[in-house]
């Protein structure tokens, strides 16, 4: 009687205290109802390359919230820092000039490309919504446009 009683309270005790001890991916526990989820964690951008090394000075972080009309085409461009983006609401097709595409929707998050020329454009009815995530140096620009002639 009392081996089944240990075993029952070891069941008992297990089943309570696992759900406690359940870790997320990055080794936070989840309780009281806190959820976390991983929206992207890669060392690659989303052409399938590897993120350069990150500029040295004095880092700088900034954050935009963008609005891209349905059917609006972004400038060509590029980004000579590291950044990420989130979907808010849309559907948004990236375009590099040698014709890689790649089509993010709403909930999807995506590691940008780095000094590489590339377009967007807002596809479908709705308007892209998104954040965007730039870690660079204070010194350097987020988003310089590109000559639209040289890079057509």
């Amino acid at each position: 009687m009392i081996d089944l009683f240990v075993s029952l309270s070891i069941v008992l005790t297990s089943s309570l205290l696992l759900p406690l001890l359940a870790k997320s991916e990055d080794g936070h526990s989840e309780i009281q109802g806190i959820k976390i989820e991983g929206l992207a964690n890669s060392t690659k951008m989303w052409d399938g390359n590897l993120l350069p090394m990150y500029p040295s000075g004095q880092p700088k972080i900034k954050v935009l919230r963008i609005q891209v009309p349905s059917g609006v085409t972004l400038p060509w461009h590029n980004h000579p820092v590291i950044n990420a983006a989130f979907i808010l609401q849309g559907t948004l097709e990236l375009k590099l000039k040698d014709g890689t595409k790649k089509i993010y929707t709403m909930g999807d998050a995506l590691i940008e490309v780095v000094n590489t020329i590339h377009t967007g454009t807002a596809l479908g009815t709705t308007d892209v919504d998104l954040v965007v995530f730039y870690a660079g140096d204070k010194t350097m620009p987020t988003t310089p446009l590109d000559d639209l002639e040289s890079a057509q």
